[in-house]
């Protein structure tokens, strides 16, 4: 992503401003644009000089989905299916005790993009990406599910202990959550510490699965975490700037839980590079992290294509803090489809308000709402997406279909997979006991939660008001 000019990519403008140095005495300095894309400054005198190419880093950006979330704008060196080929080929080069261990992660959400674009069922998908994947190099493949049944019960268990905590002045409430690296940068980058606070600390299934690969299944194979080479599948560009954050960077062995994050869209340009017909491939199992889980069968969980967080912990909430069983979560729209609220309510009184804010024009409404100090709920499931992670700016598009219909398959497809609490995954209980020293240890507060740190604004007249 470069220019010295306004940004402008795929037809957008982007947000982050540069700034155009002024000859002292011109009053006016114009930008003009030639037809091959090159930006020159045109002085008032009529003098022209071509602007360089400045680079703009993943830290420099504020994930406004406007560029970091289109295939056509971002080239991140450590972050694309060319970095996987030159894995592979390095690995095919040495023998093979000097080898590092291709490890592969895949979501739920890109496996049903691919899954309706391929006309297969989510499990066929599944085995047929383990079976692609290792016929190019790639020793285990497993399934992000598995992660997300840690960061739903991490969740849980904050939410709870911040709900019994909460003063009267309720600062520790709403728990926003944090599964959205779009929504984290946003977050950092324009509210600072006064947001901050809010957002739960628990790490996301990338980042979790980076805890057990780099962690629990590295010592499974008594290897070091630099012998490993982690990438994950995801729908989102932002995932990249999630797997870059320095909170994951193990210092001691000089490397990140994720090494590389393809997006959906670039999976299917690894199928299409390599001339492969992802229907006529073989299935293959998946593989499973611990001789407990079973992975012949796919699971999921309740509460839409975005994770669940709601769902999960407004059920959890109302059985542990009021007893309340709750057999259906009903939600009802506020705005629009992409901000819905459920309440549990007794006796007329309501006990618990949450809701869902997906899309930044939400987000933006929401956060107003907090400032103001008007902000009615306890947890707000946050997603900068608008119909959430299924409509990730990394998705596959539509092609022959509506863009409208495509979402619904990709819905139906994902809605297919049998549903499995999290608390009774095969093989959670026995990590948070060997692996994690229990739960609410420390060695678990450490590999399955994070931080967030205020993003200092430049001094310049360039800033934007948000």
């Amino acid at each position: 992503m470069t220019s010295s000019g306004p940004l402008r990519w795929a037809g957008r403008d982007c947000i982050k401003p540069v700034k155009v140095d002024k000859r002292p005495g011109s009053a006016v300095t114009k930008i003009h644009i030639e037809d091959d894309g090159s930006y020159f400054q045109v002085d008032q005198d009529g003098g022209t000089r071509r602007l360089e190419k400045a680079r703009v880093s993943l830290n420099d950006c504020l994930a406004c989905s406007g560029c970091v979330t289109s295939a056509e704008t971002v080239l991140i060196t450590q972050q694309s299916h060319e970095e996987l080929r030159k894995v592979l080929a390095a690995n095919k080069a040495v023998p093979p005790d000097q080898q590092r261990l291709v490890v592969l992660s895949i979501s739920p959400q890109s496996r049903a993009s691919l899954a309706a674009r391929f006309q297969l069922s989510p499990t066929d998908t599944a085995k047929k990406l383990t079976s692609f994947f290792k016929k190019i190099g790639a020793h285990f493949v497993f399934d992000t599910t598995f992660s997300r049944n840690f960061t739903l019960l991490e969740s849980q268990r904050e939410f709870i202990q911040r709900f019994r905590e909460q003063t009267d002045s309720r600062k520790a409430l709403p728990v926003l959550a944090s599964s959205c690296p779009g929504w984290i940068c946003y977050a950092e980058k324009t509210h600072g510490s006064f947001i901050l606070p809010y957002i739960s600390t628990a790490r996301s299934p990338q980042q979790v699965m980076g805890s057990l690969v780099k962690d629990f299944f590295a010592q499974q194979q008594n290897l070091t975490p630099d012998k490993i080479y982690h990438i994950t599948v995801m729908p989102c560009y932002d995932k990249k700037l999630e797997a870059s954050r320095s909170d994951f960077f193990n210092q001691e062995y000089q490397t990140r839980d994720v090494d590389c994050v393809l997006t959906t869209g670039e999976v299917f340009r690894l199928l299409e590079e390599e001339g492969v017909s992802l229907p006529e491939l073989e299935p293959a199992p998946l593989d499973s992290l611990t001789s407990t889980m079973s992975v012949e069968e796919l699971t999921n969980h309740r509460g839409g294509g975005s994770g669940g967080y709601l769902e999960h912990v407004f059920r959890h909430a109302a059985q542990e803090l009021f007893g309340i069983h709750v057999a259906e979560v009903t939600y009802t729209p506020v705005r629009n489809k992409d901000f819905q609220e459920v309440t549990l309510e007794k006796e007329g009184q309501v006990l618990l308000r949450f809701a869902m804010a997906y899309g930044f024009r939400n987000i933006q409404n929401l956060v107003q709402k907090l400032k103001r100090g008007r902000c009615p709920y306890h947890y707000v499931e946050v997603m900068a997406c608008p119909s959430g992670c299924l409509n990730g700016g990394g998705q596959l598009k539509a092609t022959d279909v509506p863009g409208k219909e495509l979402l619904q398959q990709v819905e139906r497809l994902y809605s297919m997979i049998r549903v499995e609490a999290p608390e009774d995954a095969p093989g959670v209980r026995e990590l948070y006991q060997h692996w994690l020293q229990g739960e609410g240890s420390e060695q678990a507060s450490h590999l399955l939660h994070t931080q967030y740190h205020a993003v200092e604004k430049a001094s310049s007249g360039l800033n934007i008001r948000w």
